[in-house]
């Protein structure tokens, strides 16, 4: 799993570490785009703070790429099940 945090990375960008992390590439290394599944710019706005500025307080999304299935719940955590 890969929590949420302050890293500066958008969504999308955690799931693409996440998987490049699971499998022992780096994330440019990935033969696969993740738009080839969703579309990275929607999946972020998803979980992008409301537009009084206030966190999104519910939310989760499942999808597959690469062979597992991603989950990005609320507070923008991405795990990744085989």
């Amino acid at each position: 799993m890969v929590p949420n945090g302050d890293d500066g990375l958008s969504v999308s960008e955690r799931v693409i570490e996440a998987v490049a992390e699971r499998e022992d590439v780096r994330p440019t290394e990935l033969s696969r785009p993740l738009s080839d599944v969703i579309d990275p710019e929607a999946l972020d706005s998803l979980f992008e703070p409301q537009p009084d500025g206030r966190p999104r307080s519910e939310g989760r999304v499942e999808f597959e790429y690469y062979g597992y299935t991603v989950v990005v719940d609320t507070g923008e955590s991405v795990t990744l099940e085989e």
